[in-house]
């Protein structure tokens, strides 16, 4: 059950910032959260607990040993130990978090925790050359949207699988889109590239993961983003690296528009369930974010 609650402002603790919330990202890890499925993420705290785990606000207090921060400062980063996101305040941990580059919105930067990295890290790993193919399987979503607009900012050529609604969105940034619903993916991309994809991006996992896999032409050029068994086929699980180093490196690209977020839904913190049950059912296309402030 999801329903809102009063409690105190958190008190940040070592190595903890303080901030007001302006904006929380919303992501399927959070409905994931709300049903225990990954208790210790955010501090193994019990229910009754606040969800999120992506934010941009404006630093009110430090806790012990933070540096780099100021009272008053727009950051944005994660909040990895149970504080929640979906509030006027919360903690976030400050070597996961940065400064908001000026000219960046808090909008944008709260969506870079979760899918921009996520991105940054995905392409780091693959490290295609320009020209090269790759193939985004389940590129409607905020992290899918991620890793195709920086892919094409790479000047790699990216083709995407999505449902029908997702079509609009993938193509506006140049994806070439194949509608999973129409037909067979596998031809479809064989058609486009017979000889297969130098990399692919997974971010649906299972069954879907195993009929796209064979399209890469080396097995390690497979990075999965959300389903580990990547690894019996020979590919790789995402390597995550949610430093602020990364963080910064997000902004900045965001801020040249090289990692511009698809925002296609902006909600108040009153309709926070509505949100995250655009994206738990799989109907958002692109990022939802919750605007607190």
């Amino acid at each position: 059950m999801q329903e809102f609650f009063d409690r105190p402002d958190p008190v940040p603790g070592r190595g903890e910032v303080l901030i007001r919330v302006d904006v929380a990202g919303v992501n399927p890890l959070d409905h994931l959260l709300r049903a225990g499925l990954v208790p210790g993420l955010d501090g193994g705290r019990p229910f009754p607990r606040v969800l999120g785990v992506e934010a941009a606000g404006t630093v009110l207090a430090l806790g012990e040993y933070v540096d780099g921060f100021e009272v008053g400062d727009a950051v944005f980063g994660f909040a990895l130990t149970g504080g929640g996101t979906y509030a006027e305040t919360t903690v976030l941990s400050a070597p996961n978090t940065a400064r908001i580059p000026a000219g960046l919105s808090a909008t944008v930067a709260a969506t870079l925790p979760i899918a921009g990295t996520t991105a940054v890290d995905a392409l780091d790993q693959l490290a295609l050359r320009a020209g090269a193919a790759l193939l985004v399987n389940g590129v409607g979503g905020g992290v899918g949207l991620a890793v195709a607009r920086l892919a094409v900012g790479r000047e790699l050529r990216v083709i995407g699988t999505g449902s029908t609604a997702k079509r609009e969105h993938a193509e506006a940034i140049g994806v070439r889109f194949i509608d999973y619903t129409a037909g067979d993916v596998v031809a479809a991309v064989r058609e486009l590239v017979p000889d297969g994809v130098d990399g692919i991006v997974d971010m649906v996992g299972g069954a879907s993961l195993r009929t796209v896999a064979p399209l890469a032409r080396h097995a390690g050029n497979v990075i999965a983003v959300a389903d580990s068994t990547v690894s019996d086929l020979g590919g790789r699980f995402v390597e995550r690296r949610l430093d602020r180093e990364n963080l910064e490196r997000a902004a900045r690209l965001a801020l040249d528009g090289v990692l511009a977020p698809v925002i296609t839904a902006v909600h108040p913190l009153s309709d926070a369930p509505a949100a995250l049950a655009t994206v738990e059912n799989g109907h958002a296309s692109g990022k939802v974010v919750i605007k607190v402030a």
